[in-house]
């Protein structure tokens, strides 16, 4: 996992991509449900942040909240901030959000095939997206798709352009994927499990490829998974979710080799092969509680191995694990680790009680 030079490591402070306490509800008739409940975290130009935890964790809202697209009964909550590239994105209309997707932010789904239409050419579905955010036409679109088939690995691209999406294997339909993510050259690319439906060596290539496709155009990227393998491979950062919150925030091989919050290290002892000569493979108890009120406690405690009595009245704050460690982040009331129990507990309320001050 070696550190690759991001901007944010050359030194470029300003982020592409600001997420300030975003709060996605879905309101139901019987309750309203908090699927992303006071997130944030920033993108720097050319760095990849990784977002994982379990199925219902809140990562795929996050992403679609991001991109204008949460439906109804959902909406993102006032207090809510994104900016791209210092642009406020919850300020603006529909009209003014279809105009940067894709042109500037692009995502590309799990499943292909949701993503690409049955009865048109995946040639056809490329140029008609460079048609409408590059304006360009005739063969010069063709020849354009075909560029782009080509970057992302096609073979016999001229060819393959007057295909349709069924003539496709699944690794190369998510190649096309990506190539019509890259047909209007943005700068943020969002991968929501684009690596799950695939084995291994094609999921392998696919890595490779959006490494290769970052460095030649200095894509920020956002990786969403469940898997943790994965995270390691590719990203720079990681954002580790739970029930709507980001339970722990670190750079990649911080967050491996020195896990703080109770959920992180139930993930990774969960790989198979981290635990080798055990009988049974280490799992977490229990689900993902549906997030629905308000967080006055940790959500994690009714799973957690090292939970106390604060833990069902006090809600973590994200907090420094140590002084040492301005970067590495954990909403867990263990930490600080450098302090007492009494006065760790204390220092989270603090937080919270700021918070909440600052949302009204």
């Amino acid at each position: 996992m070696a550190q690759r030079e991001t901007s944010a490591v050359r030194g470029d402070d300003e982020p592409l991509l600001s997420v300030e306490n975003l709060q996605t509800a879905f309101f139901t008739d019987k309750e309203t449900i908090r699927a992303v409940d006071g997130v944030s975290f920033d993108i720097h130009r050319g760095e990849t942040v990784g977002i994982v935890g379990e199925s219902g964790s809140g990562k795929s809202v996050t992403a679609r909240s991001i991109m204008g697209l949460v439906d109804s009964p959902g909406r993102v909550l006032e207090g809510s901030s994104i900016r791209f590239d210092g642009e406020e994105l919850t300020e603006k209309t529909e009209k003014q959000y279809r105009n940067l997707r894709g042109s500037e932010i692009a995502m590309v789904f799990q499943d292909p095939l949701t993503s690409l239409n049955p009865v048109y050419t995946v040639g056809n579905q490329i140029k008609e997206a460079l048609r409408l955010h590059q304006d360009l036409r005739g063969s010069e679109a063709t020849e354009e798709a075909i560029e782009l088939l080509e970057a992302v690995g096609i073979p016999d691209a001229a060819r393959r352009v007057r295909e349709y999406p069924h003539e496709f294997s699944g690794g190369m339909r998510q190649r096309a994927v990506i190539a019509m993510a890259l047909a209007c050259d943005p700068e943020l690319l969002i991968c929501d499990e684009p690596t799950t439906a695939l084995d291994v060596t094609i999921q392998a290539q696919i890595l490779e490829l959006l490494e290769e496709l970052q460095e030649e155009r200095d894509l920020a990227i956002m990786f969403i998974t469940h898997d943790m393998g994965v995270i390691a491979e590719i990203s720079d950062r990681v954002n580790v979710m739970y029930a709507g919150e980001i339970v722990e925030s670190a750079p990649v091989e911080a967050l491996y080799e020195n896990p703080r919050h109770p959920y992180t290290k139930g993930l990774l002892q969960s790989i198979p092969g981290n635990q080798p000569g055990a009988d049974r493979l280490s799992t977490i108890e229990g689900d993902v509680p549906t997030p629905n009120e308000p967080a006055s406690y940790c959500r994690f405690e009714p799973r957690c191995p090292k939970a106390f009595e604060e833990c069902t009245r006090v809600h973590p704050a994200s907090i420094e694990v140590n002084a040492d460690a301005e970067d590495h982040t954990a909403a867990c009331l263990l930490y600080p680790e450098d302090v007492s129990q009494m006065e760790a507990v204390e220092l989270h309320e603090q937080r919270e009680s700021q918070r909440e001050v600052s949302e009204r």
